[in-house]
């Protein structure tokens, strides 16, 4: 079963992190959500966070994480938001299995093909090594050459715990990850498609969501709006936490 943060009563709404994410990530946003009317699940995808570690790592693996979650904790109609690798899993699952998905929020990715591009944060994170029992600095040191931007390395070492005294590793099954890279850019099936109302939320310095890809996403959500955050770039939510919790919550209202 899928780890996750729940808060408050009322409707279930859940929240899906992106690669190399975790609930943690959206903790911030639990309290919010929950004031406005919400029981929050923040959950953890499998090979992330808390959640279980397997070899089996694709949408459909994922998304049948959330089918089972949702059957575990009696959720029969839920409300998602899914960010990125996160918004691809809430696609699927909302696209699969319409009847349990009364609104979809889309967080700055489209339903089409993405080449692989996460290269230099995984050649970052391979290059340490966690025999040598590094601190969190030394971490840091080492993933700065390939990971320059401040704001993404501390976000990737939120991932880091002690495993035993002194001995820290990641939270993610990095293994996995160098292994299925390929699986993150995955389009949504042609056939899949969901009527009800679906926001896509997009950051005005993102180049995740195109105006060209508008066409295809209303072929598989009829029911679309988009709204783009200006000043953000793909962490829209971190980056303009404000906005993107008033524009959401005043959708799924």
């Amino acid at each position: 079963m899928l780890h996750s943060r729940i808060e408050g009563n009322g409707k279930p709404l859940i929240i899906i992190h992106g690669f190399l994410g975790m609930s943690d990530n959206w903790k911030s946003f639990g309290s919010l959500y929950t004031a406005v009317g919400f029981q929050v699940h923040m959950i953890d995808l499998r090979n992330h966070g808390k959640s279980f570690h397997s070899n089996e790592f694709n949408y459909n693996v994922m998304s049948n994480d959330i089918l089972e979650y949702c059957q575990h904790h009696n959720l029969s109609k839920v409300t998602i938001i899914g960010h990125s690798m996160g918004g691809k899993v809430a696609m699927l699952f909302a696209t699969t299995y319409r009847e349990k998905v009364d609104k979809l929020v889309v967080a700055d990715i489209s339903s089409k093909y993405y080449a692989p591009h996460h290269q230099e944060i995984l050649a970052g994170l391979n290059a340490v090594d966690f025999s040598t029992k590094p601190d969190r600095t030394i971490v840091e040191k080492i993933l700065y050459p390939f990971i320059p931007d401040f704001g993404t390395r501390q976000f990737l070492m939120k991932n880091l715990y002690w495993a035993a005294p002194g001995q820290l590793a990641y939270r993610f099954n990095l293994a996995v990850f160098n292994a299925k890279i390929e699986t993150i850019g995955e389009a949504l099936p042609e056939e899949n498609h969901f009527e009800k109302p679906t926001l896509f939320i997009r950051g005005g310095n993102s180049k995740y969501v195109l105006d060209s890809d508008l066409p295809e996403i209303k072929k598989h959500f009829p029911n679309y709006q988009l709204i783009t955050i200006p000043n953000v770039g793909h962490w829209l939510h971190a980056e303009n936490p404000k906005l993107f919790f008033e524009e959401t919550s005043k959708f799924l209202k």
